[in-house]
């Protein structure tokens, strides 16, 4: 596991991104935490470092942490939405896995997500580990780095089960701490505290960094996600957001293309060419060295077309390129908001490897769909008032105005499907609200797939089971 190189010491050459949200530091060599974590600038460096490392590397180096930018291959390309060019059953490559319910412990991309978001981890309780070290007020930076640790490891846990619980920076004696996995249960003790201070302390001054609404809005998916659920909490936390004022939705559009627009309350900044995301340019077929990843399954392009209403035709596009079978691609992360034409081959006026595009984790849209499933609080359906002023805003948006006047647990993931479709949320919305066996099961039966209740989960790392010497256990049905 990477973090474990960096027991002593952090390495700035971080991020610099153009998104005003974000500090610019500027970079140190030879830097310790014994002679370096002395002022609230240095923290704040630090800080900046763990925002980097959610990020990841905008590159196509297998050796590189790419953060947040690998995501869609282990959520939305195991969830029905999204599939590769081949769609092949046998396909064994290590993106082609995800789609068929074939991962292996081996995959290498599940290990670049597991590191990556290990290496966040590990930056947060190093700005966590030097707090003291500074005389000034320091709440704020403590506030926004337990966020951080707490965003990766929600995301770790839901992916991946019991994991390793590294609250402090390790010592070399501690090295089994590492490999120890523990139940889910301590996790979230750690995540809900770690946010009750985020929300206690922050502003809503950003929304590429940490916020209030932030911490509100991921505290309530974890409320929804545990396995007793908190629905009364989870409520209370979307409405804090909802009654606050400072958001609102705006033109499905510009939800993409326009960042740090009044909808997104928390998303990973990226700036072109400095800071750049590959992704954008993963999912659009013959760009560089991609291939096309990402694409919508026919399964999703009919529900859009039916349910989808004005999103539609901003969701997908017919490949252009794809000439001997018709493919689909999410036409929300054109990169730098261009679409590359209709033309063979895409022309784009800049380099769409380089691309810009914010990576949204939080907007509005989202929490007013939690709402709804908080007040349904584990029922099959609800006809409460707020429940249904919150699903109709979403709905209202779309241009389907028509009075909903009930609301069920097949109504509310198919709306969240519609809406936040290529975001990554469908695969833990199915698992939450008790889907996932069924809805996959025909899915991969429909396609000749191998689901089965254990792909729930990924596989540890088989490296990380071998380095551990015995400590870690391997996931069931790996």
């Amino acid at each position: 596991m990477k973090f474990q190189k960096y027991i002593a010491v952090l390495f700035i050459g971080v991020l610099a991104t153009s998104c005003s949200d974000f500090l610019e530091p500027e970079p140190s060599s030879a830097i310790t935490s014994e002679n370096y974590y002395t002022t609230v600038a240095e923290l704040e460096t630090a800080l900046v470092g763990a925002y980097d490392a959610i990020q990841g590397e905008g590159n196509y180096d297998k050796d590189a942490n790419h953060g947040v930018q690998y995501e869609f291959y282990i959520t939305e390309m195991r969830s029905g939405n999204t599939s590769t060019k081949i769609a092949d059953p046998d396909d064994f490559s290590d993106s082609g896995q995800f789609e068929a319910f074939n991962v292996l412990a081996t995959n290498g991309i599940v290990y670049n997500y597991y590191s990556s978001f290990y290496e966040v981890i590990f930056r947060a309780n190093v700005v966590l580990e030097n707090l003291s070290n500074v005389e000034e007020d320091t709440s704020a930076i403590e506030a926004e780095a337990k966020f951080i640790r707490a965003y990766a490891y929600f995301n770790l846990v839901r992916l991946f089960g019991d994991i390793p619980l590294v609250d402090h920076v390790l010592s070399p004696s501690e090295t089994s701490t590492q490999f120890t996995r523990v139940d889910t249960s301590l996790i979230y003790d750690l995540i809900v505290s770690d946010l009750e201070t985020a929300e206690a302390i922050l502003d809503n001054t950003y929304k590429t960094r940490a916020s209030k609404a932030a911490a509100q809005g991921l505290l309530a998916k974890v409320y929804l996600t545990l396995e007793e659920p908190d629905y009364i909490n989870a409520q209370l936390m979307c409405e804090k957001i909802i009654t606050s004022g400072e958001f609102d939705l705006v033109n499905f559009y510009d939800v993409f293309y326009s960042e740090l627009n009044q909808e997104i309350i928390f998303a990973v900044g990226f700036e072109a060419i400095n800071d750049s995301q590959t992704f954008s340019a993963q999912w659009m077929n013959q760009v560089g060295v991609s291939s096309g990843l990402n694409y919508a399954t026919y399964d999703l392009v009919d529900d859009l077309n039916e349910f989808g209403g004005d999103r539609t035709q901003y969701s997908y596009r017919q490949d252009p390129l794809h000439l001997t079978s018709i493919r689909y691609q999410s036409a929300k992360y054109f990169p730098n908001g261009e679409d590359g034409g209709t033309s063979n081959p895409h022309v784009f006026s800049q380099n769409p490897e380089l691309a810009g595009n914010d990576w949204i984790v939080l907007r509005y849209a989202d929490v007013l769909l939690m709402h709804v499933e908080a007040i349904m609080a584990g029922s099959n359906q609800t006809s409460a008032t707020a429940a249904l002023s919150s699903f109709q805003k979403v709905r209202d948006r779309a241009g389907l105005t028509d009075a909903v006047t009930e609301i069920t647990v097949d109504d509310l993931l198919l709306e969240r499907r519609i809406e936040l479709a290529f975001e990554n949320h469908r695969l833990f919305d199915l698992i939450r609200l008790g889907r996932a066996q069924s809805v996959l099961s025909a899915y991969s039966d429909l396609n000749g797939f191998g689901f089965s209740s254990t792909d729930l989960l990924l596989p540890i790392p088989q490296n990380e089971v071998n380095l551990s010497n015995g400590v870690m256990s391997q996931n069931p049905g790996y």
